[in-house]
């Protein structure tokens, strides 16, 4: 056992540090010192976005980052998407459009979709496509994931509209 590291991160508003091994994958750090088991681990070799997270407002795959990295930075993760009971509009989609189905890819397509919406509130099919193409869906056959997210970009600018 190598010589342990103190990081120290904001994940979905919560301080957390601890003493880790430098070699010890984020995902891990998330799942197994956490307990924050929404972010999936799928290949551990950055193919399928499973375990995709949001690291400084950039969606990642966590399998591909060491925790070490991320000390200092501020995580969101599917568990912190939703505003308390509430969901956010993003994961509401995905219930009423169908974008689920077993649930494994969920959390990782619902944060690269939410990077894409945090970037570009009117995405277009072929930039949905595009946003989500690192992450892969074993039973949807992708049509409802693309069918959820433009249903919560249209719910997001109504939102955004009553507000103003």
């Amino acid at each position: 056992m190598g010589a342990l590291q103190k990081i120290s991160l904001r994940i979905n508003g919560v301080e957390h540090s601890r003493e880790v091994e430098p070699r010890l994958l984020l995902v891990h750090f998330l799942r197994d010192l956490l307990g924050l088991t929404g972010t999936h681990i799928g290949c551990d070799t950055s193919s399928c976005g499973a375990c995709t997270v949001m690291l400084d407002n950039m969606a990642v795959k966590s399998c591909t980052v060491l925790a070490v990295q991320a000390d200092g930075a501020e995580l969101l993760t599917i568990e912190g998407l939703a505003q308390g009971d509430r969901l956010h509009p993003l994961q509401e989609a995905f219930w009423e459009c169908h974008g689920l189905q077993c649930g494994f890819c969920t959390p990782g397509m619902i944060l690269s979709a939410f990077q894409l919406l945090l970037r570009n509130p009117k995405p277009s099919e072929p930039e949905i496509r595009h946003a989500i193409d690192g992450n892969l869906c074993r039973c949807t056959g992708y049509e409802h994931i693309v069918d959820s997210v433009q249903y919560a970009a249209a719910r997001m600018k109504k939102a955004r509209g009553k507000r103003q």
